[in-house]
């Protein structure tokens, strides 16, 4: 068996989800989905203290780009330019190829009857609202939760002591959007349309049938794609598929020559080199990387990766935070050097920085410098007009 070097499993998952490259000089719709192509998905979260979880990682990887060309790659489409990705519960809600829809039947057959209990709950109170939904849809079009409610409230008075209420109705927009009888035709404000999946997939990805063992291996493969260099473990993260899933896509996957198994000097557990995957001598450049991010959203593999523990403090009491609210990891030269808590301003156009932490032996000019700069990049892409540095941390006064 194959021995890497930390460093090398280090570069090799660093190129593997897109870093070390030239950003193009005029990010254009095709480079925006090359990005996607290599982190085969794009968390997507409600928080917007800087900017949505799903922008900031294509602008870590190509620079400063125009939202619209990922939005309009989601949720506008046309005959021209048909619709490129699709929302679904791939790692938690995320952007994935539209053409994976299919890869994930098999979790939408599972989440049948409801997705957590809770909406199971909104189920079988209401046995009979799956299908007022999905008429009302059918006859207006793409809706939100709250639309719905009012279409059905205007068809059926609601009597006193209702049994459905606007929570289950968007609970059970939620469990339809779960199951793949509904789709997510755009966003307003990041609210969901949800429209019927017929009129969001194109029938041809829509008719495609994929057993599920065929399916698991081929997100495993993604998974390995966007990853380089993998133990099982962050192969099952990526998707969040279960070990009894996983274990038998690798060995497929191994015996196939898609996966070599390899050993990591200093990882505790053996790891999966996709073949074909890269491992430059050297990754340059700088990055802030939004929490969501998928180079470091599972916590295990960035400290093991990395040697950097990391955690997200936003469900944390002030006084008991570390670092700040919403932290961006800082990567350096293929290292992550640094830690900052950032948050946008828009009406005062200002990116505030009120915490910037060094790594230990990475509080240098040098980091010092291409922080600067990073923060300077990520508030012109906003357009924000002021940096401003706070005091907290090690890297904030030489800010």
């Amino acid at each position: 068996m194959r021995k890497m070097s930390a460093a090398a499993a280090r570069r090799t998952a660093l190129a593997a989800q897109g870093f070390g490259r030239r950003k193009p000089a005029a990010p254009t719709r095709r480079t925006v989905l090359d990005v996607v192509g290599r982190t085969q998905l794009l968390q997507l979260d409600s928080v917007s203290a800087v900017v949505r979880a799903h922008y900031a990682p294509v602008f870590s990887r190509i620079g400063g780009y125009d939202r619209a060309l990922l939005d309009e790659a989601a949720w506008s489409h046309g005959a021209r330019r048909p619709r490129k990705l699709v929302e679904y519960w791939a790692h938690e809600a995320a952007l994935i190829p539209v053409e994976d829809w299919p890869l994930m039947r098999w979790r939408m057959a599972r989440y049948d009857h409801g997705r957590w209990e809770g909406m199971r709950r909104a189920v079988e109170r209401n046995p009979t609202l799956g299908n007022d939904v999905l008429e009302v849809i059918a006859e207006v079009g793409a809706a939100t939760a709250g639309e719905v409610e009012r279409h059905l409230e205007l068809d059926k008075p609601r009597p006193k002591g209702s049994w459905w209420n606007l929570s289950d109705t968007k609970m059970i927009c939620e469990q339809l959007f779960a199951n793949g009888a509904l789709s997510v035709d755009k966003r307003v404000g990041f609210a969901r349309h949800y429209d019927l999946v017929e009129r969001v997939i194109p029938p041809e990805i829509l008719a495609r049938e994929v057993a599920e063992d065929e399916a698991i291996r081929e997100l495993t493969l993604r998974a390995a794609t966007a990853l380089g260099v993998a133990t099982e473990a962050d192969l099952r993260d990526y998707y969040r598929t279960h070990r009894t899933q996983t274990e038998p896509a690798i060995a497929a996957l191994v015996d196939a020559g898609e996966l070599e198994r390899v050993e990591v000097v200093g990882w505790d557990k053996p790891a999966y080199l996709r073949t074909g995957a890269a491992t430059p001598r050297r990754i340059e450049g700088a990055a802030l990387l939004c929490p969501f991010d998928p180079l470091i959203f599972f916590r295990a593999r960035t400290e093991r990766v990395f040697d950097f523990h990391y955690r997200i403090e936003i469900y944390t009491p002030e006084p008991k935070r570390v670092h700040g609210y919403y932290v961006f990891p800082f990567l350096l030269n293929g290292e992550l050097v640094g830690r900052v808590d950032l948050r946008a301003e828009r009406a005062a156009g200002r990116l505030l920085v009120p915490g910037a932490f060094a790594e230990p032996g990475y509080c240098t000019s040098e980091t010092v410098a291409a922080l600067a700069e990073a923060l300077r990049e990520m508030a012109d892409w906003l357009e924000l007009d002021k940096v401003v540095i706070g005091e907290r941390g090690d890297l904030a006064p030489l800010l």
